[in-house]
């Protein structure tokens, strides 16, 4: 279940409470099934995946991919697989945990683990979000933002792509002023 902290500390964690203080934003979070394909969560179970493994897990959630394509133009996806085995998984995700917007949707589909998304509102206020398996989240071109794993360190999300062009983070420069400190 997501949870949202605002600035002033207080947490939400009601769908809708969230969706309402994230529709300045244009924020989609929905809740998306794994279903209960055995097979599938064996391999969730899993550290990490080999690529046969990856398009295993995506062929399995497909439906959602034909879903995306048919109704926003989606052209590709994929699996990424983050766990604390990974070297420099610090590092690595270091690029992602500075405010910075992109030029295109980032669109994430947690499948296993959680992480949080933080946002600057309109008002400059801001807010972090845990995702957390089977949470789907849109966050529209240009929104500012940034990401990071929670203390577990392990995520699976399918990413999904109208393009990849966009994908480069634009840098703001704006400070982030808090981190969650939530136990989940």
């Amino acid at each position: 279940m997501a949870i949202l902290k605002l600035e002033n500390g207080q947490t939400l964690r009601n769908v809708h409470d969230i969706s309402q203080e994230l529709a300045p934003l244009n924020i989609q979070l929905n809740r998306w099934s794994l279903g209960d394909n055995l097979e599938l969560h064996h391999l969730l179970a899993q550290d990490s995946l080999n690529e046969a493994e990856k398009e295993q897990v995506l062929q399995t959630l497909d439906h959602y991919f034909e879903e995306l394509q048919q109704s926003a133009g989606y052209q590709s996806r994929d699996l990424v697989v983050l766990h604390p085995g990974i070297p420099n998984i610090d590092e690595l995700m270091a690029k992602f945990d500075q405010i910075h917007t992109h030029a295109d949707d980032e669109v994430r589909y947690v499948i296993d683990g959680e992480a949080v998304f933080g946002f600057v509102r309109p008002d400059g206020s801001q807010v972090e979000l845990t995702v957390q398996p089977e949470e789907y989240i849109n966050v529209p071109a240009g929104t500012e933002h940034w990401f990071y794993l929670t203390s577990a360190k392990r995520i699976k999300a399918v990413r999904y792509f109208i393009s990849t062009a966009g994908w480069i983070p634009e840098y703001t420069g704006r400070e982030i002023r808090s981190r969650q400190t939530l136990l989940i």
